[in-house]
C-alpha cells in the first residue's frame, strides 16, 4: 500500500518559511531512496528547512536530478550512490557524506523493494532480496550513519515502514513481513541507543500517490475508489509523509522515541464502514 514511489506536494502544503520552527537549519540529514517518491519529498522538506541533505540512492542519476533541483532552490544537497543491502557500499556512503557535509544528525531509512508474489510461489531469492533491502539495509544504514550520532550523543533516525506492517498486503512476498520487522528494529534501536542520545521512530504511510502507482490512476474511477477508502477522502502525496518525518527528525520531537505514526488519511478507521450493514451503509465505501 505504501511502497509506491513518486513525487508530489500535499494539497495544503505550506511554504518553506513554515519549517523554521523545527530548528533543522545546517544539520546533515541523510535520506535513502531519495531519487524519487517519498524519499525525494522528504529531501525537499529538509532542504526547505535549511538542512544539508545527502540523497542516497542506488540510482544515482535520479538522486542527482533531485539534488540539482534542490541546489537551484538554494539548498545544499549531495547525491551519493549506494545499494543499502551492500555493507561496504553503506560504509563508503557514510564516509562520503561525512567528508563532504560533516557528521550526520538525521537518518531517514526510506529505500525499499517490493517483489510481488504469493507466499506459495515467492522464491527464496526474491524473499531474501526484499529482506536484504527493507530490513537488513535499514540496520546497516542505522549503524553506519548512527555511529556519528552516538559519538555526538544526539541524533534522530526515522524509518519509513508502511500500513502493510500492520495489515498483510497479500501477494507481495516478503514486503509486509519486512515492514513489520522494521517496527521492532526501530524500537530496539530506541531502547539500545536512547541512552546515547539517539531517537528512533517510524512513519507508516498508506494510500500515497507516487510514480510506482501512477499507472493505476489512469484507470477511470480508480482514484475515487481509493480516496473513498480513507476517512480524509483523498489520496496522499509524498509531502504528506515528509511533514511528520521532519517533525520526528527535529528537536520538537525530543521526547518521542520508539513510536510509530500511522499516516494513511484514516484508512485504518474505515474497516467497519467497509462491512455491509443494511440500513446503515452500502457494500462499498462512499466518496
Amino acid at each position: 500500500m505504501q511502497g509506491d514511489h513518486g513525487i508530489g506536494a500535499s494539497s495544503d502544503s505550506s511554504g518553506p518559511a513554515s519549517y523554521g520552527w523545527l530548528g533543522l537549519e545546517g544539520r546533515v540529514c541523510v535520506v535513502t531512496g531519495a531519487g524519487s517518491g517519498i524519499g525525494a519529498g522528504v529531501a525537499e522538506g529538509f532542504a526547505a528547512a535549511g538542512a544539508q541533505v545527502a540523497l542516497v540512492d542506488r540510482d544515482v542519476s535520479a538522486a542527482r536530478r533531485v539534488a540539482g533541483r534542490l541546489a537551484e532552490q538554494g539548498g545544499r544537497a549531495l547525491a551519493v550512490e549506494c545499494d543499502i543491502a551492500d555493507e561496504a557500499a553503506v560504509h563508503a556512503a557514510a564516509a562520503a557524506v561525512r567528508a563532504e557535509l560533516g557528521p550526520a544528525s538525521v537518518l531517514v531509512n526510506n529505500a525499499g523493494l517490493l517483489r510481488p508474489a504469493g507466499l506459495d510461489t515467492v522464491t527464496l531469492e526474491e524473499w531474501n532480496a526484499v529482506l536484504a533491502v527493507n530490513l537488513t539495509g535499514y540496520l546497516l544504514c542505522a549503524r553506519a550513519f548512527g555511529h556519528d550520532m552516538r559519538a555526538q550523543r544526539r541524533g534522530s533516525i526515522v524509518h519509513v515502514a508502511s500500513v502493510s506492517a500492520l495489515h498483510p498486503q497479500t501477494h507481495s512476498g516478503a514486503y509486509s513481513p519486512s515492514k513489520a520487522a522494521v517496527l521492532l528494529l526501530s524500537r530496539q534501536i530506541a531502547a539500545e541507543w536512547g541512552p546515547q542520545g539517539v531517537r528512533s521512530n517510524v512513519v507508516c504511510p498508506g494510500m500515497i500517490r507516487t510514480a510506482l502507482s501512477a499507472r493505476f490512476y489512469e484507470e477511470p474511477g480508480f482514484e475515487a475508489r481509493r480516496a473513498a477508502a480513507t476517512a480524509s477522502r483523498r489520496v496522499g502525496e509524498p509531502a504528506d509523509i515528509a511533514e511528520p518525518v521532519l517533525f520526528l527528525a527535529s528537536d520538537r520531537a525530543a521526547y518521542v522515541n520508539g513510536a510509530e505514526i500511522l499516516v494513511d488519511g484514516g484508512l485504518g478507521c474505515m474497516l467497519m464502514d467497509m462491512v455491509p450493514r443494511p440500513g446503515f451503509n452500502d457494500a462499498a465505501p462512499r466518496a
